[in-house]
């Protein structure tokens, strides 16, 4: 008897595709409007479903599933590196962006009064490090204020070539200031640094995904940025962009068993290969020096998958249209905007606060008793919509704060 034909295999279905101002790969997110991206990102459908099938993968097949997540990392890398204008050799996964700042550290080899320019207002994991080496090290913290360059741009500028003049050996400054949401004025600090012999150190993490960025047109020696803000990946990862010539400075402070040239070969090539004189990599990858995560880089191949579907420059010029729509009607109703008139300070984020910027988190509580989700950094409150987000929702938010006001009158 012969054997039944079998059945034809159900087609694949097409690879996901973001739509502006399309929430249909969120389905299961409760949040009304969801204006938090500058915190964390809730995972899209194809992220979630990129995580359940590694999980599935190493269930199936245990370590025979390793060699999956290793292609993966590769490409991974590739997309990163479009996303920045990098090659991909020039990149690294690390856990986090702390991680990327601490690379860069613990590892410049430092002289004691070498002098390093950091900005009041900053977020604490681009000063922190810095300062712990500075400590080590006897270095000079140079401060400038965030603020001086949302005030008056030219002036800033002026005063940090002033700085470097008198001898830098590194910036390290955030491309979106995470409480205002100033864009800072990147290529023009990366062209004087390279003038005064400086190196220009980026923490990305409020810029990668939404803002365009050029490492090498902005002359950055160093980049990191995490994986699950603007990125809209899972936590645990960040990419970390060293240049070449900039990697070759580095000393391994932070090398472990996959910082060597082939780390491998003791595991798959036979006897004779467990050596402890393998050469360490003169690359940013120095700084991947162990078991990685796999679940996140699954989940951050499919978001940047998504992402460059639709292109940075369109998102961002989606999210602009988002807070030109929005930005008036919140100043009338007696908010502050610390957005910036010039369009090339600006990014994914719109802060405002109210007359009293003490009560900004019962406002933000408040909100989200309406289904508005939203941050609260330093007396800001922070709306940071990203490419899911439709401009119908302003309406919803402009609704909201009027009850809000109304509730703290009659109480």
């Amino acid at each position: 008897m012969p054997a039944p034909t079998p059945a034809p295999a159900a087609p694949t279905p097409p690879p996901a595709r973001a739509r502006l101002g399309s929430r249909a790969l969120f389905p299961d997110l409760e949040v009304a409007v969801y204006l938090n991206h500058a915190s964390l990102s809730p995972p899209s459908e194809p992220v979630r479903e990129a995580v359940r099938h590694v999980l599935d993968g190493y269930a199936r097949r245990g370590m025979l599933w390793y060699s999956e997540e290793m292609e993966r990392r590769e490409r991974v890398r590739g997309q990163l590196g479009r996303l920045i204008n990098a090659a991909a050799a020039d990149l690294a996964l690390v856990p986090n962006t702390s991680a990327g700042v601490l690379t860069v550290a613990l590892c410049l080899p430092w002289r004691r009064g070498d002098r390093i320019v950091l900005f009041n207002g900053e977020f604490p994991t681009n000063i922190t490090p810095w300062q712990q080496a500075a400590r080590r090290h006897g270095l000079d913290i140079v401060w400038m204020e965030t603020e001086s360059f949302r005030r008056d741009r030219a002036a800033a500028l002026e005063a940090l070539e002033d700085h470097l003049r008198a001898g830098v050996r590194l910036v390290a400054v955030s491309a979106v200031q995470f409480t205002t949401g100033q864009r800072m004025p990147l290529e023009a600090m990366g062209a004087l640094c390279r003038r005064h012999g400086s190196e220009l150190f980026v923490d990305a993490i409020q810029g990668a995904g939404i803002v365009p960025l050029d490492v090498a047109a902005m002359n950055i020696d160093y980049l990191t940025a995490g994986s699950h803000k603007w990125l809209m990946a899972p936590e645990g990862l960040a990419a970390f962009y060293a240049h070449p010539e900039a990697a070759r400075r580095l000393e391994p402070n932070v090398a472990a068993w996959l910082s060597h040239e082939a780390p491998f070969a003791f595991l798959t090539d036979g006897p004779g290969q467990l050596r402890y004189d393998r050469p360490i990599v003169e690359s940013a990858r120095m700084a991947e020096a162990g078991t990685f995560n796999v679940l996140a880089s699954a989940g951050l191949e499919a978001s940047l998958g998504l992402i460059e579907g639709l292109g940075v420059d369109t998102i961002f010029d989606h999210v602009q249209a988002w807070h030109d729509a929005a930005e008036p009607s919140l100043i009338e109703r007696g908010f502050e905007s610390a957005r910036m008139s010039d369009p090339g300070g600006r990014s994914g984020i719109l802060s405002v606060r109210p007359p009293d910027p003490s009560t900004t988190p019962a406002w933000a509580r408040a909100l989200a008793e309406h289904g508005i989700g939203c941050g609260t950094p330093d007396g800001w409150l922070r709306l940071s919509p990203h490419w899911p987000n439709a401009s119908e929702e302003i309406e919803h938010l402009l609704t909201a704060l009027d009850q809000v006001r109304s509730e703290q009158h009659s109480s």
